[in-house]
């Protein structure tokens, strides 16, 4: 009965010991290469039917690597906000982060920032915090791609305006 029982056991040990061991392992300490046909920086011309909306963004998208920098350029002819901050009817927003694309799905995770790239405090203008889409993508040539937000309606049809290549950093 002993026998029979270490039998069964150490495979159990073995196997466990196994797992245990693949499953923790440290992050890169580069970037990941990300998206091939991302690379790049990309633009947003226009937003169907934008003359006859309320409110509407463009989108300026900068990929390198595993990493995405946006500008989120935003037009409204109501004032929802502090005039100082929406300038108008007009104002920017940024934020950086990582990008990961399973299937057909882009998910943008990061946080809202100045236009330098430095991290934006709670306080002040606008958002701060994280920064986080899901976009369906629909590749229609190697310079045109089209964004569907999962959390929206309006489309993000983008152009690529400068093709950049992949060099990975160390974090």
């Amino acid at each position: 009965m002993q026998r029979s029982s270490l039998i069964f056991f150490l495979p159990f040990c073995f196997l466990l010991f196994a797992l245990s061991f693949n499953a923790c392992k440290f992050n890169p300490d580069v970037q990941t290469p990300g998206q091939a046909y991302l690379q790049g920086e990309w633009k947003q011309d226009s937003v169907t039917m934008q003359q006859q909306l309320v409110s509407y963004s463009l989108y300026n998208l900068k990929f390198t690597c595993d990493s995405f920098f946006v500008r989120i350029n935003t037009f409204s002819k109501v004032n929802a906000g502090a005039d100082s901050c929406t300038r108008s009817g007009h104002w920017a927003e940024y934020a950086k982060g990582v990008y990961e694309q399973k299937n057909d799905t882009l998910h943008v995770r990061g946080l809202f920032c100045n236009a330098d790239y430095s991290y934006k405090g709670p306080t002040g203008c606008l958002r701060s915090g994280v920064y986080e889409e899901y976009f369906k993508v629909k590749k229609k040539t190697d310079s045109l791609i089209s964004l569907s937000p999962t959390s929206g309606v309006l489309q993000v049809d983008l152009r690529l305006i400068k093709r950049t290549a992949c060099n990975p950093k160390p974090l």
